[in-house]
């Protein structure tokens, strides 16, 4: 599975980062904690606070967005968007 995280300011897309994962999919709270880790690392960002929002997002639309107001830290942009991608080689 890769993920993609995206930050967005102005509806512009100002950084992103593209990691790859060993699993299929979000299905436990330490798969979505080792993605939120390892996306937040490469762009040299805090961890942001994660709500039921997110994870019913992540596991029902493959993609959720963290606001700046979900990070504890001030950001300089908009939002954090997080995208789920199953390997297109991979048989279901």
């Amino acid at each position: 599975m890769r993920v993609w995280g995206i930050i967005k300011k102005n509806n512009k897309t100002i950084a992103d980062t593209v990691k790859e994962f060993d699993f299929d999919g979000i299905s436990t709270v330490g798969q979505w904690q080792s993605v939120i880790d390892a996306v937040c690392k490469e762009l040299d960002l805090s961890h942001p606070v994660v709500l039921e929002k997110h994870l019913r997002e992540i596991v029902g639309f493959s993609r959720t967005t963290f606001r700046a107001s979900d990070f504890i830290e001030s950001v300089d942009f908009d939002k954090l968007e997080i995208e789920l991608f199953a390997d297109k080689d991979r048989k279901r």
